[in-house]
Protein backbone atom coordinates (compact mmCIF):
# COMPACT_ATOMS: atom_id res chain seq x y z
CA UNK A 1 0.00 0.00 0.00
CA UNK A 2 1.25 3.76 -0.39
CA UNK A 3 1.78 5.86 2.26
CA UNK A 4 -0.34 8.72 2.31
CA UNK A 5 0.65 11.93 4.29
CA UNK A 6 -0.66 14.28 6.59
CA UNK A 7 -2.43 17.08 4.02
CA UNK A 8 -2.17 19.89 6.88
CA UNK A 9 0.44 22.24 5.33
CA UNK A 10 2.25 21.71 8.47
CA UNK A 11 2.52 18.21 8.74
CA UNK A 12 2.75 17.24 4.90
CA UNK A 13 6.31 15.12 5.71
CA UNK A 14 4.52 12.76 8.25
CA UNK A 15 2.24 9.52 7.89
CA UNK A 16 -1.53 9.62 8.16
CA UNK A 17 -3.34 7.61 10.03
CA UNK A 18 -6.14 8.10 9.15
CA UNK A 19 -8.42 9.26 6.59
CA UNK A 20 -11.94 11.47 6.28
CA UNK A 21 -13.80 10.81 3.34
CA UNK A 22 -16.62 13.61 4.67
CA UNK A 23 -13.46 16.12 4.43
CA UNK A 24 -11.61 14.55 1.61
CA UNK A 25 -7.96 14.76 3.87
CA UNK A 26 -5.85 12.32 5.69
CA UNK A 27 -4.70 13.17 8.97
CA UNK A 28 -1.77 12.25 10.88
CA UNK A 29 -1.90 11.53 15.04
CA UNK A 30 -2.13 14.96 15.79
CA UNK A 31 -4.64 16.09 13.57
CA UNK A 32 -7.01 13.28 13.96
CA UNK A 33 -7.08 14.15 17.58
CA UNK A 34 -8.49 17.77 16.93
CA UNK A 35 -10.45 16.40 14.19
CA UNK A 36 -11.95 13.40 16.38
CA UNK A 37 -13.08 16.44 18.83
CA UNK A 38 -13.87 18.78 16.69
CA UNK A 39 -16.51 16.26 14.16
CA UNK A 40 -18.02 13.68 16.42
CA UNK A 41 -19.88 12.22 13.53
CA UNK A 42 -17.66 11.88 10.90
CA UNK A 43 -16.80 8.02 9.25
CA UNK A 44 -13.20 7.65 9.45
CA UNK A 45 -11.02 5.02 7.48
CA UNK A 46 -7.94 3.80 9.75
CA UNK A 47 -5.02 3.10 7.22
CA UNK A 48 -3.44 0.36 8.60
CA UNK A 49 -5.41 -1.20 6.34
CA UNK A 50 -5.00 -1.29 2.35
CA UNK A 51 -7.97 0.89 1.68
CA UNK A 52 -8.60 0.18 -1.70
CA UNK A 53 -10.48 -2.88 -0.67
CA UNK A 54 -12.20 -0.94 2.36
CA UNK A 55 -15.97 -0.21 1.79
CA UNK A 56 -16.51 3.64 3.04
CA UNK A 57 -19.59 4.49 0.83
CA UNK A 58 -17.60 6.80 -1.63
CA UNK A 59 -16.59 6.76 -4.70
CA UNK A 60 -13.02 5.72 -5.63
CA UNK A 61 -12.68 7.29 -8.97
CA UNK A 62 -9.58 9.88 -9.17
CA UNK A 63 -10.79 13.08 -7.29
CA UNK A 64 -14.34 12.26 -7.18
CA UNK A 65 -14.68 11.00 -3.35
CA UNK A 66 -18.27 11.80 -2.70
CA UNK A 67 -20.82 9.61 -1.60
CA UNK A 68 -22.33 6.53 -4.06
CA UNK A 69 -25.44 7.64 -3.57
CA UNK A 70 -26.85 6.41 -7.38
CA UNK A 71 -26.29 2.60 -9.67
CA UNK A 72 -25.78 1.74 -12.42
CA UNK A 73 -28.03 -0.52 -12.91
CA UNK A 74 -26.05 -0.93 -16.72
CA UNK A 75 -23.27 -1.74 -15.32
CA UNK A 76 -24.29 -3.59 -11.98
CA UNK A 77 -21.72 -1.05 -10.24
CA UNK A 78 -22.39 2.07 -7.68
CA UNK A 79 -21.69 5.98 -8.72
CA UNK A 80 -21.42 8.79 -7.59
CA UNK A 81 -22.62 12.19 -8.54
CA UNK A 82 -19.51 13.19 -10.16
CA UNK A 83 -19.58 9.89 -12.16
CA UNK A 84 -23.24 10.49 -13.74
CA UNK A 85 -21.99 13.84 -14.65
CA UNK A 86 -19.34 12.41 -16.53
CA UNK A 87 -21.75 9.75 -18.04
CA UNK A 88 -24.26 12.11 -18.77
CA UNK A 89 -22.83 14.73 -20.33
CA UNK A 90 -23.81 16.21 -23.79
CA UNK A 91 -25.34 12.30 -24.20
CA UNK A 92 -21.63 10.97 -25.02
CA UNK A 93 -18.93 8.84 -22.84
CA UNK A 94 -19.05 5.48 -22.23
CA UNK A 95 -22.24 5.24 -20.31
CA UNK A 96 -24.12 7.74 -22.43
CA UNK A 97 -26.99 4.61 -22.30
CA UNK A 98 -27.09 3.63 -18.92
CA UNK A 99 -29.67 3.13 -16.51
CA UNK A 100 -29.30 5.13 -13.09
CA UNK A 101 -31.31 4.90 -10.20
CA UNK A 102 -30.85 6.04 -6.70
CA UNK A 103 -29.71 3.51 -4.27
CA UNK A 104 -32.99 3.15 -2.36
CA UNK A 105 -34.67 2.67 -4.85
CA UNK A 106 -32.99 -0.70 -6.51
CA UNK A 107 -32.32 -1.78 -2.61
CA UNK A 108 -35.23 -3.77 -2.57
CA UNK A 109 -34.51 -5.59 -6.14
CA UNK A 110 -31.09 -6.51 -5.52
CA UNK A 111 -32.00 -7.86 -1.75
CA UNK A 112 -35.02 -10.33 -3.75
CA UNK A 113 -31.60 -10.95 -6.27
CA UNK A 114 -29.48 -12.01 -3.52
CA UNK A 115 -32.44 -14.06 -1.85
CA UNK A 116 -32.98 -16.24 -4.78
CA UNK A 117 -29.37 -16.70 -5.37
CA UNK A 118 -28.89 -18.55 -1.99
CA UNK A 119 -32.43 -20.56 -2.27
CA UNK A 120 -30.63 -21.86 -5.53
CA UNK A 121 -27.77 -22.86 -4.01
CA UNK A 122 -28.97 -24.18 -0.87
CA UNK A 123 -31.10 -26.29 -3.74
CA UNK A 124 -28.20 -26.83 -5.62
CA UNK A 125 -26.44 -27.99 -2.26
CA UNK A 126 -28.98 -30.36 -1.66
CA UNK A 127 -29.03 -31.74 -4.82
CA UNK A 128 -25.17 -32.13 -4.88
CA UNK A 129 -25.62 -34.41 -1.74
CA UNK A 130 -27.81 -36.69 -3.06
CA UNK A 131 -25.63 -38.04 -5.21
Amino acid sequence: MEEKKCSSDKHKEIKAINYCPECKIYMCNKCDNYHSELFLNHHQVKLDKDINFIFTGFCKEKNHLEKLEYFCKTHNKLVCVSCIAKIKKNGKGEHHDCEIYLNKDIKEEKKNKLKNNIKYIRTFIKDIRKL
